[in-house]
């Protein structure tokens, strides 16, 4: 089977690396790939958000299967021109993509089956949203209505601070949108990642990843700085209730209104007391969640990604093993605001990949021999193990490794869940 995925980030090599295992693929093609993702895939030049680009490329290579990574191809449209053209494709059409591409649309979902989410209101221009805030107070939630990379969402603690938000959304920080605000939700959230071919659906694991770039959850959002999984916060009776609460609803909404979703539905989720109530949907993988559900996924994930594709889900099952698996993400120094593009990353070459320690690549391109940063998120640092413990320390140690100067990260990555397994442990 020649299989082509589309992005270049941790995420695509992640899933790279575990479609790569499974003996039904031949041949595997990454557009546009990375450094790391060179080592098991062919990589090639590709404008992966042009319909046309996407569909010539399929055809001339003679690709049997194509997996969407990012949003952006998906809210263009690519995979409708795929699927038009009679290509497999995982992925949702450009309609059910609105789940993502649109805030607003999420809500209104949300509203019409009955999934419990924050109380909202979009605004058009920054008169009346600051006026909406005024009236409502902080902590509050300003959020882009449009794709941001996973960083349009301000938690505002004051009033000043969503006013600011709100000025940088109309001014453009995230080009031409609309913004959504939303009551402050307390408790702890987490990941929960279910495959939907467009009627049944399939839970495929949990996770929780670190949107804050400081230690202890503090500083600004990011795109993620780590995750682990799975997290214990989503039990199996809480994750039977989100699926009978919020997502199957969802899924059959959809259904309703001509448009079947058919891909990844990353619900992200508050808990509190027992109760999960939506914060947002992607239909993608997250990043770095990716990394951590891969690696204890493995080679089965391109076996669930065909069922899925081919609306085969009903006879799909998952094949857990009882480990835990962490990943860390290295960054750019001055990430998430400005960071140095072309710095060499060293000790790669010493480190022992393999089913249990894997170094996937972000923001990496190969120069000259060497492999050197051009990104802001740049490794994803990953280790499997029996307990949380183990694959904590694994993945630190590859951590310790890597001589990259210009790069850091957090070293506190899944504090929450390792003081759950031993409440003397440091936060």
């Amino acid at each position: 089977m020649n299989i082509l995925i589309l992005g270049g980030g941790g995420r695509e090599h992640a899933l790279a690396w575990a479609i790569r295992q499974n003996p039904k693929c031949d041949r595997l093609i990454v557009a546009p790939g990375n450094a790391g993702i060179a080592d098991i895939a062919r990589c090639a030049s590709l404008d992966i958000a042009s319909r046309s680009a996407v569909l010539e490329f399929a055809q001339e290579h003679a690709i049997d299967f194509v997996v969407i990574g990012p949003e952006a191809p998906l809210a263009s449209g690519v995979s409708d021109a795929l699927r038009e053209a009679g290509f497999l494709v995982f992925g949702p059409s450009q309609a059910a993509a609105a789940l993502e591409a649109s805030k607003t649309f999420t809500k209104q979902i949300c509203d019409a089956c009955g999934a419990p989410t924050a109380a909202w209101a979009r605004f058009a221009d920054a008169a009346s949203a600051r006026a909406h805030v005024a009236q409502t107070g902080a902590p509050i939630v300003v959020k882009a209505d449009g794709l941001a990379a996973g960083k349009g969402v301000t938690v505002a603690d004051s009033v000043d601070q969503a006013h600011a938000a709100i000025d940088a959304i109309f001014e453009g920080a995230f080009g031409d949108t609309s913004v959504v605000i939303e009551e402050f939700m307390e408790g702890e959230e987490a990941s929960f990642f279910v495959l939907c071919d467009g009627t049944d659906c399939l839970p495929i694991g949990t996770a929780q990843d670190h949107k804050r770039v400081g230690e202890g959850d503090t500083g600004p959002n990011t795109g993620g700085m780590g995750a682990y999984s799975p997290a214990s916060i989503l039990t199996p009776d809480l994750q039977d209730r989100v699926m009978a609460q919020i997502v199957r609803p969802t899924v059959a909404e959809m259904a309703r209104r001509g448009t079947p979703f058919q891909g990844v539905l990353y619900a992200g989720l508050m808990i509190r007391d027992g109760q999960a109530r939506l914060v947002e949907y992607n239909v993608r993988f997250g990043d770095p969640e990716c990394q951590v559900l891969m690696i204890r996924l493995g080679a089965q994930v391109l076996d669930l990604l065909l069922a899925c594709a081919e609306n085969r889900l009903s006879d799909a099952r998952v094949n857990w093993a009882d480990d835990h698996a962490l990943t860390v993400v290295m960054a750019a120094k001055g990430y998430p605001g400005d960071y140095r593009k072309g710095s060499v990353i060293g000790g790669l070459d010493a480190i022992r990949e393999n089913g249990f320690e894997m170094v996937f690549h972000a923001g990496t391109s190969e120069r000259n021999g060497q492999i050197v940063a051009t990104g802001g998120r740049v490794l994803a640092c990953t280790g499997r193990a029996e307990t949380l413990e183990g694959a904590h320390r694994r993945a630190y140690d590859l951590v310790d490794a890597i001589d990259w100067p210009d790069g850091f990260c957090r070293r506190d990555i899944g504090w929450r869940e390792l003081q759950r397994v031993d409440p003397q442990a440091t936060s």
